[in-house]
């Protein structure tokens, strides 16, 4: 009956997600936003589509290994509302670690960087899957097994959390009322997110609430005067569809290679992106700094 649950919510949010896209895309064009292009979009479908064959062929090993898991748990929640919340609160924090894995360890963000090579933030930009993700993201969820949750639970609570996640992937929706934007994820928090902005990297990491990163110091407000350019901060040139999924893994291997000692070398591959042993390239937070140093300078005169 769970999985019968499990596939019924896939489907719902592919035909929620491909009607809001449809929506928005008629939007564009009645209004001439020019917020999608064709080969933007099919790429954005493209890497759905390989994330999807990923996901399916690891669902076996994944189910299996959270019921492991869950054969220790170390807490039984009777109550049907507690369960239920805390398992989406947990999950949503968990989800932040593993979202911030992918920003600040190269080797993840190597994989994760597909999802922020669109020069265009639309619904469809939510479909720009981190394509090998599902090959270790259980790992950052198996503390939900061991707490208590059942393996199809925690898949389902994922998959109802990835439809928030999807649809704040837009620019047709401004800032929302303060209450909201203080608490939750919003369009203006994930805009900033996709941004390659010296000032908004790495910032906005959660998927429904936007506390965790307010706790942590991952948090940056949408600014009126600091428009969003999206993309990276180096947008590859070929965005053909193998390029796309390996061009920060081929650069990596090339910086690796280039290192000198076994300790850079691993340097390369666990430090943040930007981090080079010469100083030839920074990591953000460096960079950020430097732009506030500028800016307080600026303003001084």
């Amino acid at each position: 009956m769970l999985s019968e649950t499990e596939d019924l919510t896939a489907a719902f949010l592919v035909v929620f997600l491909v009607l809001s896209c449809l929506l928005e895309m008629y939007f564009s064009y009645v209004h001439d936003r020019h917020l999608y292009e064709k080969r933007d979009t099919w790429n954005n479908v493209y890497l759905m589509g390989l994330a999807f064959f990923i996901n399916l062929g690891t669902k076996a090993v994944t189910l299996f290994i959270l019921d492991c898991c869950y054969q220790f748990r170390l807490f039984h929640i009777h109550n049907v509302w507690v369960y239920w919340i805390l398992l989406v609160l947990i999950q949503d924090l968990l989800y932040w670690c593993l979202h911030t894995s992918g920003h600040y360890v190269r080797f993840f963000w190597a994989m994760h960087v597909t999802h922020h090579s669109s020069t265009l933030f639309n619904l469809t930009t939510g479909f720009r899957s981190t394509v090998f993700e599902p090959l270790y993201r259980v790992f950052f969820y198996l503390p939900l097994a061991f707490m208590g949750f059942s393996a199809l639970d925690i898949i389902l609570a994922y998959l109802i959390t990835q439809l928030y996640g999807n649809m704040v992937h837009t620019q047709t929706v401004k800032k929302l009322h303060p209450i909201l934007e203080y608490i939750l994820v919003t369009p203006s928090h994930h805009r900033v997110h996709h941004a390659s902005n010296v000032v908004y990297l790495d910032k906005n990491m959660g998927m429904i609430l936007i506390i965790w990163d307010r706790m942590f110091g991952t948090f940056q407000e949408e600014l009126p005067e600091e428009e969003i350019v999206y993309g990276l901060t180096h947008q590859p040139e070929d965005t053909g569809p193998v390029n796309i999924v390996f061009h920060e893994f081929r650069a990596l291997v090339a910086d690796v290679k280039r290192a000198p000692g076994l300790k850079n070398k691993f340097r390369y591959m666990f430090y943040p992106p930007g981090w080079s042993h010469d100083g030839s390239t920074q990591i953000a937070s460096v960079m950020q700094q430097e732009l506030r140093e500028a800016r307080q300078i600026t303003n001084e005169r």
